[in-house]
C-alpha cells in the first residue's frame, strides 16, 4: 500500500476516533429515545413546538452516558483516563445540545419532526460537538473540515440503516 494512502486512512479514522463520543451520543440518543420530550411538550411564542418530541430527556442521558462512557475508553487506552472522560462529555453534550438546537431552528422555520433540512439535519450534532470540545481543547482546521464531510457521509449512511430496520421513519 502506498505510504500516502496509508496515512490518509490513519488521519481519517484519527479523525473518527476523535469524534467517536460525539457520533455515539448522536446514535444513543436515537436508539434509546424515550418517551418525555425535552421542551416538556411546551410551544414557543410562534406557536410551534420548541423542539419537538424527536429530543428526549432519556435520550440526551443515554446520549451523555454512552458518549461519556466511550471517551473514558479512549482514556483508558491511552493513558490519560481524566483528559478523554471530560473531553468525551464535552463532545457528548454538544452533539445532544446541537441536535436539541438543530431541531429548534426547524420548528422556526415551521418543519415538523422528520421533515428534511439538508446540512442541518447532518450537521447540527457536529458543530454542536466542535464548539463543545473547543471549550476544553483545540480542534484542528483540518479535522473540522474533514470531521464535516465524514460526518455528512455517515450521518446519511446510519439514517438510511436505522430507516431500512425500521428504527427511523424516513431515510435521510
Amino acid at each position: 500500500m502506498d505510504l500516502n494512502i496509508a496515512e490518509n486512512i490513519m488521519f481519517i479514522l484519527n479523525i473518527v476516533y476523535f469524534l467517536l463520543p460525539a457520533y455515539v451520543a448522536n446514535l444513543s440518543g436515537l436508539a434509546f429515545g424515550g418517551k418525555r420530550p425535552i421542551d416538556m411538550g411546551k410551544n414557543f411564542s410562534d406557536g410551534n413546538r420548541i423542539i419537538g418530541d424527536g429530543v428526549t430527556i432519556e435520550g440526551f442521558a443515554y446520549g451523555i452516558l454512552f458518549g461519556t462512557l466511550i471517551g473514558a475508553i479512549e482514556g483508558f487506552k491511552n493513558g490519560n483516563i481524566l483528559f478523554y472522560l471530560q473531553l468525551g462529555l464535552l463532545l457528548s453534550l454538544g452533539a445532544l445540545v446541537g441536535d436539541a438546537v438543530g431541531s429548534f431552528i426547524k420548528r422556526r422555520l415551521g418543519l415538523s419532526k422528520g421533515k428534511p433540512a439538508p446540512i442541518l439535519d447532518q450537521l447540527d450534532f457536529f458543530i454542536g460537538a466542535i464548539l463543545f470540545a473547543l471549550l476544553m481543547s483545540p480542534v484542528p482546521m483540518n479535522y473540522i473540515i474533514i470531521g464535516a464531510i465524514l460526518t455528512l457521509i455517515l450521518h446519511l449512511t446510519a439514517n438510511i440503516i436505522a430507516y431500512r430496520l425500521g428504527i427511523k421513519d424516513v431515510w435521510y
